[in-house]
């Protein structure tokens, strides 16, 4: 029935509208009683777990960064079914993001243009939240998503950084350094190695024992996904996560006069299933096997989270599909799994 709500009401609602809509419910999912029935009947039968970071994952599917902004709807999400919840990004001073409208349906690509701009209400605000989670048993792993404040000089992120990973690390099962999102001014310029190594080995310090993985784009040229890889691997990190969200609008089946009043934004989506698979490729063989690699973008399907499994990824994150396939669409990928693992 999904897929006919989506056409009739969602697609007439402004997307950040229908977003906050469906979010409501998901964060109110365990105050409804209702969470633990749920989770039965969306979680995996067969065992799909997955060991890395020195963390268990019941599933090697979660929710990427950009969904839950502020940590607010982790428990419900997975309660929906997803292994880990990345919330983020956050940045140390809370931002209202970009100005509205800010994020795009390109219904015919299966994909979404956003310049939300980081719009959170700041680490010192999550801490508290995100406290609460970690007590709870039974709950999906946490990741959280750091990322430069607006108002902050490029030349002061590394400080800006610094402070986020202080407050959050403590509460983080994993902390991610997003320095490729393309809606911050001069953030991408930060994955040049000669700002990307001293940013990663502040935030290492920081990060004390909470492992620490940095986030790239799929906009990167192969000798500098290459490089960034060998780089994280040098420096002791923990893992990368591959890909956030493409400038390129390139193929696409959405009219040109559409994407042309979307405007300026990462895309994300069917779009960026061959680059972001490409770039995991790439760094899976030049890193050890034991390297954590996340892949996300363009993931839909539970054989396309396979292929990505197949392909090296540790695990696996998808968003933008959820809002094509609805609030069962980590089921679908679990049971996708499962029956994929019980016919080798």
């Amino acid at each position: 029935m999904y897929p006919l709500f989506f056409k009739l009401v969602l697609t007439r609602i402004d997307p950040e509208r229908a977003h906050h809509l469906a979010f409501t419910v998901i964060r109110l999912l365990p105050t409804l009683g209702l969470g633990r029935l749920v989770h039965r009947f969306t979680r995996p039968r067969t065992d799909l777990s997955v060991n890395t970071l020195g963390l268990h994952f019941s599933s090697p599917f979660g929710v990427a960064a950009g969904f839950d902004k502020d940590g607010e709807a982790v428990l419900g999400l997975g309660q929906l079914g997803f292994g880990h919840v990345e919330v983020g990004t956050l940045t140390a001073l809370a931002q209202p993001g970009n100005p509205t409208p800010r994020l795009f349906r390109f219904v015919a690509d299966r994909a979404v243009v956003n310049r939300m701009g980081f719009n959170n209400h700041g680490a010192d605000a999550a801490v508290a939240r995100l406290t609460r989670v970690r007590t709870v048993a039974g709950r999906p792993v946490l990741g959280i998503n750091i990322g430069k404040s607006r108002v902050t000089a490029v030349e002061n992120a590394t400080a800006d950084y610094l402070r986020s990973a202080q407050i959050l690390a403590p509460v983080a099962d994993y902390l991610v350094v997003n320095v490729s999102s393309p809606n911050t001014p001069g953030l991408r310029g930060l994955q040049e190695l000669d700002q990307l190594a001293p940013l990663l080995t502040a935030v290492k310090g920081a990060a004390g024992a909470t492992p620490l993985l940095v986030k790239i784009a799929p906009d990167l040229e192969d000798v500098e996904v290459t490089r960034i890889a060998a780089l994280a691997v040098e420096l002791g990190l923990d893992g990368i996560i591959a890909t956030n969200t493409t400038l390129s609008r390139s193929g696409l089946k959405t009219d040109a006069a559409t994407v042309a009043a979307a405007g300026a934004g990462g895309l994300s989506g069917a779009p960026l299933h061959a680059r972001s698979l490409a770039v995991l490729q790439q760094i899976r063989a030049v890193v050890p096997a034991e390297f954590c690699v996340i892949s996300v973008g363009g993931v839909d399907t539970a054989e396309q989270v396979a292929e990505r499994l197949a392909a090296g990824a540790t695990l696996v994150q998808g968003y933008t599909a959820f809002l094509y396939r609805g609030p069962l669409w980590a089921r679908q990928i679990n049971r996708g799994l499962d029956r994929l693992r019980s016919a080798r």
